[in-house]
């Protein structure tokens, strides 16, 4: 059986390449997976693809599968969805989702896919790593039944993080972000929306997802006294400043750290296995197809990356759809 595929390469920052490449055969615990979907990161793929992976964070910031080191070449991504066309019979002809970077086809573990549940269509699966990411902000924060919580910066996983906090019972969830575009996001979501001089205060909660300077100083004026801002914005190589003069202190106010690394320490007995598949789980809400804002073919992907890390393209999630010539071939 040939099983020849190509892969998306970061060559050098800011240039990518399509390369060809020869498939390993299987072995008995392992399972060959077909890609039908897989979705760009665009706050951390992008800053990949920019080359502002910062040196002392070149280890933890590799992917499971990544081939490469930064800043380049380096073969990087994490949201794949695919067919399993050979492996246990159990996995055999399932859907299934793996932390897997953008190539037509690959061999791995078997442990190492999740089975997409009926209820979510493939396409939209391709959210599951951001909504995982969404699942662990919030066994951090540890958000109550009516707390009034703002969530700063409208990107994919603000957005995520504001798509589960809307389930809540009782909560004020608003999304704030700069972008007025981002209010129909919201909307689709079932949270509010507001531009950062008009959000409302005194909140018990803020999580923060701008990555920006402004954005983290926005979010401590939002907090209500001993309130918490929950930071999840990855600032790559760049260095921020943090307001903690004024009133941060008389107002006792805590900035604390989430990273979708570490299995959250509030959850610390649930596996990464348990925490991806609740995440597969909540993707059955179909106002999820919001955070999906465009799709391109996957040899597009040299063109569309450079696009999509300058925001000549405006994305949430952008898919990347595996149905061109020889994508989903074999013999």
């Amino acid at each position: 059986m040939n099983r020849a595929a190509r892969a998306f390469w970061l060559d050098s920052p800011g240039r990518g390449e399509i390369r060809e490449v020869d498939l390993p055969d299987p072995g008995p615990d392992e399972v060959v997976v077909r890609a039908l979907y897989s979705g760009v990161s665009r706050g951390t793929e992008t800053l990949v693809f920019r080359g502002g992976v910062p040196e002392s964070q070149h280890t933890a910031m590799r992917a499971p599968f990544q081939e490469g080191d930064f800043p380049g070449p380096v073969k990087y991504g994490y949201l794949s969805v695919g067919v399993v066309e050979e492996g246990p019979d159990s996995l055999t002809g399932r859907t299934v989702f793996c932390l897997y970077p953008h190539q037509t086809r690959y061999v791995v573990p078997a442990a190492a896919v999740t089975p997409v549940p009926e209820s979510v269509p493939a396409g939209r699966a391709v959210l599951a790593g951001t909504v995982e990411t969404a699942v662990n902000a919030l066994w951090d924060a540890a958000p109550l039944v009516g707390d009034r919580i703002a969530v700063v910066g409208g990107g994919m996983v603000g957005c995520s993080v504001a798509a589960l906090l809307a389930r809540f019972p009782g909560v004020r969830v608003q999304l704030v972000d700069a972008d007025p575009a981002r209010a129909k996001t919201a909307e689709a979501l079932g949270v509010g929306f507001a531009l950062p001089a008009d959000a409302d205060g005194e909140c018990d909660l803020v999580v923060h997802a701008s990555a920006s300077e402004q954005g983290l100083a926005r979010a401590l004026e939002l907090l209500r006294p001993e309130g918490t801002v929950v930071e999840l914005s990855w600032y790559g190589d760049r260095r921020v400043g943090v307001p903690l003069g004024e009133a941060f202190h008389a107002r006792r106010l805590t900035i604390r750290g989430s990273q979708v690394g570490t299995v959250s320490p509030a959850r610390a007995h649930r596996s990464y296995g348990d925490r991806l598949a609740l995440a597969l789980d909540l993707l059955a809400d179909p106002a999820l197809d919001a955070l999906v804002t465009g799709e391109s073919p996957f040899e597009e992907l040299p063109d569309v990356m450079p696009r999509l890390a300058s925001g000549d393209i405006p994305a949430l999630c952008h898919r990347v759809r595996y149905d061109g010539p020889g994508a989903g071939t074999h013999a």
